[in-house]
């Protein structure tokens, strides 16, 4: 019995091997058969495509060296450098005010956000009103606010560009931030401007300092809890 098995299985073994022969054959005779790429030639074909991308760098650095071409650079939204009319205060309060109402977390406010932001504000909008409001300043056209779109709204306001009627207009007075009488672009007295465009740095410099001075006090007074903490506890242990 066991021999009988054993016979079939090398029978239907020495089949398949047969039948592989005869396909690998009729594959040889096809004249429609692939042919199999030149390791060289593959090998040279990655090298020229290597080569090629190295001399575009290369030429590339060699422009910029020479001066005929500008390297790119990534351009970093800095609030503070770019809203000078405003304070570091005032900055922060904008973006509390923008991450409140940024219910998503995606760094955008939109349609619906600004809907509910204004009815929050009691100044409700259409739906065209709303739009419209994204609209007048969505730089980018993608139909919703970023942060930089949020704090331009404030710096239309603050330098008189908005519309007394306009959501915008509305949207800047109703919150609790106050522009109506910081910066210089809101300055009509030319003279007033550039004095307050000379001491903006240093007003940036004591705001920091009053931070600084701010957390310093909190990290005594936490010190000086923790202390009073221990000592209450060693007298109750003891």
């Amino acid at each position: 019995m066991a021999s009988t098995e054993l016979a079939l299985k090398l029978q239907r073994r020495l089949e398949v091997e047969q039948h592989a022969t005869l396909l690998d054959q009729d594959e040889d005779d096809s004249p429609f058969k692939p042919s199999k790429p030149d390791p060289e030639q593959k090998a040279a074909v990655v090298n020229g495509n290597v080569s090629s991308e190295l001399c575009a760098k290369l030429n590339r650095r060699q422009d910029i060296n020479d001066g005929s071409s500008a390297p790119k650079l990534s351009k970093v939204f800095n609030p503070y450098t770019e809203f000078k009319e405003f304070s570091r205060k005032q900055i922060k309060d904008m973006e509390k005010m923008f991450k409140r109402f940024d219910s998503g977390k995606d760094g955008f406010i939109d349609l619906m956000e600004l809907k509910m932001m204004m009815e929050k504000l009691c100044a409700p909008q259409t739906h065209l009103g709303l739009k419209s409001m994204i609209k007048e300043v969505d730089e980018d056209f993608d139909g919703k606010l970023s942060y930089r779109e949020f704090l331009l709204i404030f710096h239309l306001a603050a330098a008189g560009e908005l519309q007394e009627e306009s959501g915008l207009m509305a949207l800047a007075r109703l919150s609790d931030i106050d522009v109506s009488t910081e910066g210089v672009i809101g300055a009509k007295d030319f003279f007033e401007a550039k004095m307050k465009a000379l001491s903006i740095s240093s007003k940036f410099e004591a705001e920091i300092r009053e931070e600084q001075d701010e957390r310093k006090r909190q990290e005594i007074d936490r010190k000086q809890r923790r202390a009073a903490f221990k000592e209450l506890q060693s007298t109750f242990c003891s």
